[in-house]
């Protein structure tokens, strides 16, 4: 179990993040040095993706391992697939239209074993219920993960296991993560849902966010060294805004609310405190790894953005769920999404929350087009050059955002 890492800050994020949406870059530049210094060379996209994380970026791995009793079952996946997927979500996840937009096939589950998939394209790692620190070391701390014990750590022994069926040598690995776009998280989330809905102290809680900000760094710290060059960092969803949190925090007292979007202000501190030392730890890293390009995702901000002003994005619902038990907020939590007796709305995409703590696939496309082409990654993350078709096969090139 890693123990928190020294976080110096820079500057801080708001500044940092004016400062470089406000700079003019030189792509190809940048490009052409880094694609020379890891042996590629230049094109338009990513030749391939790996992501790493929980049920907000989980594409299958749950459902192969047996562990998704209700995002496993209809209406999971009805809108897009037709079917469940082990996706917590009516349809496609932000991982799910990010490789879309980079000419990537839909990402593969990795949940540790090979069996016949191909992985020349990457691999989810993401489990649904995993969480950012190891699951002893929060059961010490009376938070305990019924759902499963996998940590970032477990995953990136997965990976560990992976990379050597895509290359063959250190060097030749170097190469090819150098081409890889790696996704590092949403991750975190989970200790947090586990230990509030636990009703664990919320002194106790906030001294957990220092070692899951360095159990991410050690992580991006190890791909890194592997030979990864491009790592975009997601931060932390608002809290409040989850249907979930506010069926269980329900307060009488106006003043524990938003006044504009209806978000318990508590719980969104509590995942700004999260996402402010995340992106101190991706700065550190910026410094410590100048020749490579580690970017934070910005979820919270564009998520407040549907919330702030959902009808201009075609929202009629802001908080409550599309799926679930039924009350206020249609959240039960003996009758989660899938489960018989639950219900969904006629039609989601008019709904930001897909369930208890997930989100629709309306609300993740928006967020993927943000990251990705929009203000909301630090730095910006350009995919101009990238296909909006599959070209992975093809062999061609990489991309990268500087």
């Amino acid at each position: 179990m890693a123990t928190p890492t020294t976080i110096n800050t820079l500057v801080s994020p708001v500044v940092l993040f004016l400062i470089l949406l406000s700079a003019p870059a030189d792509y190809s530049n940048a490009s052409a040095e880094t694609a020379e210094a890891v042996g590629g060379d230049t094109g338009p996209c990513f030749t391939s993706l790996f992501s790493f994380g929980d049920s907000v970026s989980d594409t299958g791995n749950q459902m192969l391992l047996g562990k998704c009793p209700h995002c496993c079952s209809l209406p999971n996946g009805e809108t897009y697939f037709g079917r469940p997927t082990g996706r917590c979500c009516n349809g496609r996840l932000i991982v799910d239209f990010i490789a879309e937009k980079l000419g990537l096939p839909l990402l593969t589950p990795f949940p540790g074993e090979l069996k016949s998939s191909n992985f020349r394209f990457g691999a989810n790692l993401a489990e649904g219920g995993a969480t950012a620190l190891d699951f002893r070391f929060l059961a010490e701390r009376g938070i305990f993960n019924t759902h499963t014990n996998v940590s970032l750590g477990d995953e990136l022994k997965r990976f560990r296991n992976l990379l050597p069926t895509l290359c063959s040598s250190p060097s030749e690995c170097k190469i090819y993560l150098g081409k890889s776009l790696i996704i590092m998280g949403e991750i975190g989330g989970i200790d947090y849902n586990r230990a509030y809905f636990e009703n664990v102290a919320v002194e106790q809680i906030t001294e957990l966010v220092p070692y899951v900000i360095a159990e991410i760094g050690n992580a991006i710290q190890e791909m890194v060294e592997l030979g990864a060059v491009t790592i975009l960092v997601p931060g932390n969803f608002p809290l409040g805004c989850h249907a979930g949190y506010l069926a269980k925090f329900w307060s009488p007292n106006k003043e524990d609310y938003d006044p504009l979007t209806g978000c318990l202000v508590q719980f969104n501190n509590f995942a700004q405190h999260h996402n402010d030392l995340l992106q101190e730890e991706v700065v550190r890293l910026q410094k410590v790894h100048p020749h490579a390009n580690i970017m934070y995702a910005d979820y919270y901000n564009s998520v407040m953005r549907l919330h702030l002003h959902p009808d201009e994005f075609g929202f009629s619902a802001s908080l409550v769920a599309c799926c679930g038990g039924g009350g206020p907020y249609n959240y039960n939590e003996s009758l989660l999404c899938g489960v018989p007796g639950t219900t969904a709305c006629a039609d989601p995409s008019t709904f930001i929350n897909w369930d208890d703590h997930h989100l629709t696939e309306a609300a993740y496309r928006i967020i993927a087009n943000d990251v990705l082409q929009g203000p909301f990654s630090i730095p910006r993350f350009n995919t101009s050059h990238c296909p909006v078709t599959t070209r992975a096969a093809s062999g061609e090139g990489h991309y990268f955002a500087y």
